[in-house]
């Protein structure tokens, strides 16, 4: 074990996370800058991150029953490897002069089912790589490396990228994602679920809905992930026109709309290190409350202003309260559902939670299509605003007794005789 008590294999993952995040970020930035080469209408803009998202509505459900049956390393490394030729082959159709928007549509589908695969093993094989009472540590320091990487790095490396030709603004990150490839590859180990017998991947998926459906909180908590996502792909879909390019309103430069990202990506990585502190000292209920306030910051300021400086603060505050909110509630996941479903558990929240994504980017561009895109920010800042609500419900004892419950559950089948003659068929 490291100082941290997270152990060597942790770090090698956290490196090959920071990696694929890297690639990850640069990319998702390239492909809207190359897209206003092709189109400035809304729609077709947004169609790029529909597309991109549409994965998490069809596939998640069976990528999580995958992430339950096949070593959860192995499907990172093929998602990595999928992803990385994706891109190859539309550096080399660029090169050749071919590139259209319509196979940015497709790349960016390709690419978005295997970052579904990818996305689910990864939040999974955490709990087998470190105890659970170090789980929000460890997503705490993972966080802060995707986020950095993602957010802050990612964004302007695609910026410049652009900037300096097409071919190479696709072909760097896929050359990440085979380094990401190779530091994974270090991790050793067998990551494969536990399981006590033969079923379809339709019984395994109706498993982990049904574990969902029990679970009033993780319920909830992925409904309200679910809405501010929609909220955000809308935002962030038709963001790009309102901030880069001749026609915008902030006309602001390639390189430049890339670091106006990066507000969010500091303030992402802040929240990573700020998580722990503010769980304890403020617990958990009110620490969710005060991300939901800095979530409205980051959709609806460009509503009220075109001011760089004052969009980019609430960039910053918003991805503080942001990641404070993915590793409290990530580490409460992984704290509350068995390993063996934790890959269905996953796939089945991230269904309510990031299947909106799509739907969003649909109705954003509809939205500024039909009205102006600093209406889809007023709108969507009201959606927020709603947010609040169900924290009333969401509280810290009701917390606490989730938890309790898997605790005293395990205890009990740790205690039951081995030879239940049915205990394996349940």
């Amino acid at each position: 074990m490291t100082s941290s008590g997270l152990g060597d294999r942790y770090w090698k993952l956290w490196t090959s996370a920071g990696l694929s995040n890297l690639a990850d970020g640069a990319m998702k930035v390239a492909l809207p800058l190359v897209a206003i080469r092709y189109t400035d209408s809304p729609v077709l803009i947004a169609g790029l991150s529909f597309a991109f998202t549409l994965p998490w509505l069809f596939f998640a459900l069976t990528a999580g029953a995958l992430a339950d049956r096949v070593d959860r390393r192995r499907l990172m490394l093929v998602a990595n490897a999928a992803r990385a030729l994706f891109l190859a082959c539309l550096t080399v159709v660029t090169i050749a002069g071919a590139g259209s928007l319509w196979l940015l549509y497709a790349a960016a589908l390709c690419i978005g089912v295997a970052e579904t695969v990818y996305d689910t093993s990864s939040q999974s094989i955490l709990p087998q790589l470190v105890p659970r009472d170090r789980l929000s540590r460890a997503n705490g320091r993972l966080y802060a490396a995707e986020l950095t990487a993602n957010e802050f790095v990612g964004p302007p490396l695609g910026g410049f990228l652009v900037a300096a030709g097409v071919a190479l603004a696709f072909g760097t990150p896929a050359l990440l994602w085979v380094a990401a490839i190779g530091v994974l590859l270090l991790v050793r180990g067998r990551f494969v679920a536990e399981r006590t017998g033969v079923t379809t991947i339709r019984a395994d998926i109706m498993e982990g809905l049904r574990f969902l459906g029990r679970s009033t909180i993780l319920r909830t908590l992925a409904i309200m992930v679910g809405v501010f996502n929609f909220a955000s792909s809308a935002v962030f879909t038709v963001f790009v026109l309102y901030a880069a390019g001749p026609q915008s309103t902030m006309k602001l430069s390639d390189p430049a709309y890339g670091l106006l990202l990066t507000f969010s990506a500091i303030g992402s990585v802040l929240g990573t290190f700020l998580a722990e502190p503010a769980e304890r000292l403020l617990g958990r209920s009110r620490a969710l409350a005060l991300t939901i306030v800095g979530s409205l910051l980051t959709v609806a300021t460009p509503g009220f202003t075109d001011n760089p400086f004052i969009i980019g603060a609430g960039l910053l505050l918003g991805g503080i309260t942001v990641s404070i909110w993915n590793v409290v509630t990530v580490s409460l996941r992984q704290r509350i559902t068995p390993t063996r479903l934790l890959g269905r558990l996953n796939s089945a929240y991230r269904l309510l939670a990031w299947g909106t994504m799509p739907l969003g980017a649909a109705v954003g561009g509809i939205l500024g299509q039909l009205f102006g895109v600093r209406w889809v920010f007023l709108i969507m800042g009201a959606l927020v605003v709603l947010q609040l609500v169900p924290m009333l419900w969401i509280t810290n004892r009701r917390m606490d007794d989730a938890e309790a419950a898997v605790e005293a559950e395990e205890a009990a089948d740790a205690q039951a005789p081995d030879a239940a003659p049915d205990a394996a068929e349940r």
